[in-house]
């Protein structure tokens, strides 16, 4: 009996097991003869279906380790594989594992490329060579698929994967190269009414990602796989931008596709920013509320004006009786509680307890009255567009004299230079001391200067992005003065939460409230602050 060969044969994807190249029958097939044609005995045969030789570790692969646990136990002589990179394509470490075996008395070998040996530093050199090489074709194979990937999604095409909520799968006529019909994505008309409920009632209702999953699952809605809501589903649809008709592959985005659009632009703007403010771990900078499922209208934003501690809410019940019965009877109103007297958890010397119902009608009452009522003296964007620009003309002003300034001290830098120059070869009238003191001063006001421009030039780019937010900002704040007195108690709180930033409560209902700086500027005259006494 001749040697025994265990053959390895392996294929990246499982589609290819059936196709006529690369894949398993065609391997198996020239093992098998060219085993025959050189005497040799097959032992066992190893599959791997859909295994990545560039991605997936040899550590990680069984066919690999079960052939090593074999070559320990001498089961076999031969290693046989129709192409080396059968083996692997990892360069830092498929040149090791057929070392491994040849220096555990196995030979290795390829039916295209021969026996490989380590008798010399070439064959090593050789052997790393070869899966350098092939580590290289997965490498630019890898770049083609998503290259091709980002220019299909930057034409509009479906490029696969899961369907989104709200979307489906249909057959238009369209063909790939090979001339099959290929399916396109289009709006699901019955899922795409639940995705503006999803996004309305976050930006309206403040509703979250886990009140949401129980609101759709209670309705019977499911998702693609037929199972129930969960938040990261709810988010996944909030964050997804083919909502407002865009499909984006990592930074590729493509055109706009209004035949894919559900959400409007400026709604799904506005989700992003309400997510994004809740994404905040310090609860202080955080501008919109976390939650509005508590019936509390300020509960979030409210904080004691004597400790700084944040207020919380809960319901109370007090009984009383009845004159003229005798009856006992109980009574239940929301209060706010300053939680650190509460507790004490400082020396907190303010009231530990305030009636939420009188707190609650002053704000009502300042914002229809005194923040909304200036609505009609708010500038509109064309003047406010017009002071940007005001700004900015005296922004470059600022950058012209000082790039004149910077030129100056760079011309003094370059003489400097080559006075330097000068006393290496004994024609300066400074002494090096001289020289290197000057050279620092105008290096120190080179560095200012520089930084000045820096400074400039971001405060341009923050002015220029916060004009790119004064149009949709404008509509939403002339919005919500339309909607504020019908809306709902959650709607409110949704609205009062952006709008005002602090609530400060203080002994005999004194209150400071701070309104959010982005809307604080549609009104001249405003300071940011409110005070008032109730």
């Amino acid at each position: 009996m001749g040697e025994i060969a265990y053959n390895l044969y392996r294929v990246s994807t499982t589609k290819q097991v059936d196709k006529a190249k690369d894949d398993i029958p065609m391997q198996r097939e020239a093992c098998r003869d060219f085993a025959k044609r050189m005497g040799w005995t097959v032992g066992k045969e190893f599959l791997e279906k859909g295994v990545s030789g560039f991605k997936v570790s040899a550590t990680d692969r069984d066919a690999i380790q079960e052939l090593k646990a074999a070559a320990l136990r001498n089961e076999f002589q031969i290693l046989l594989v129709f192409m080396f990179d059968r083996i692997g394509r990892i360069d830092d470490e498929t040149p090791f594992v057929v070392e491994w075996f040849v220096k555990h008395g196995i030979r290795v070998w390829s039916v295209q490329e021969g026996e490989q040996r380590f008798e010399s530093h070439v064959d090593k050199l050789m052997n790393y060579i070869r899966f350098w090489q092939a580590s290289g074709e997965s490498e630019k194979t890898s770049m083609r698929i998503k290259t091709r990937m980002q220019q299909l999604t930057a034409e509009g095409s479906y490029t696969g994967g899961c369907v989104p909520f709200g979307y489906q799968l249909e057959k238009r006529g369209r063909l790939n190269k090979k001339g099959k019909e290929i399916y396109d994505l289009v709006i699901n008309p019955v899922e795409a009414e639940w995705v503006v409920k999803i996004f309305e009632k976050t930006v309206k209702d403040g509703y979250g990602s886990h009140r949401l999953a129980t609101y759709l699952n209670e309705n019977g809605v499911r998702t693609h796989s037929g199972a129930k809501f969960q938040c990261n589903t709810i988010i996944r649809i909030l964050r997804n931008k083919l909502t407002c008709g865009y499909m984006v592959s990592g930074d590729t985005v493509s055109p706009h596709m209004k035949e894919l659009q559900i959400i409007d632009e400026k709604l799904f703007e506005r989700t992003q920013y309400i997510l994004d403010q809740r994404a905040i771990k310090n609860s202080d900078e955080r501008q919109v509320a976390l939650s509005t499922k508590s019936k509390a209208m300020l509960s979030g934003i409210m904080f004691c004006a004597h400790c700084g501690g944040r207020m919380t809410s809960n319901m109370h019940t007090e009984k009383y009786t009845v004159k003229s019965t005798g009856e006992v009877r109980e009574k239940q109103y929301l209060r706010y509680i300053c939680y650190h007297r509460s507790r004490k958890l400082c020396e907190c010397d303010g009231q530990s307890v305030y009636s939420a119902s009188k707190v609650d009608k002053a704000i009502i009452d300042a914002m229809t009255n005194r923040v909304f009522a200036n609505i009609s003296d708010a500038p509109n964007e064309a003047e406010l567009r017009k002071e940007y620009n005001k700004e900015m003309q005296k922004c470059r002003a600022k950058q012209t004299k000082l790039n004149t300034e910077l030129k100056k001290y760079q011309k003094q830098h370059d003489k400097l230079n080559e006075e330097i120059a000068n006393t290496l070869i004994g024609e300066s009238f400074y002494s090096p001391e001289q020289l290197s003191s000057a050279m620092t001063t105008v290096q120190q006001k080179i560095n200012a200067i520089n930084l000045q421009i820096e400074k400039i030039t971001n405060e341009m780019e923050k002015k220029k992005t916060a004009i790119e937010k004064v149009r949709p900002m404008y509509e939403v704040f002339k919005g919500w003065v339309n909607e504020f007195k019908l809306a709902t108690i959650e709607q409110k709180k949704m609205i009062i939460s952006q709008v005002i930033s602090r609530i400060e409560i203080g002994k005999g209902y004194k209150i400071d409230v701070t309104l959010n700086m982005e809307y604080k500027q549609f009104c001249e005259g405003w300071n940011g602050l409110i005070n008032m006494q109730i």
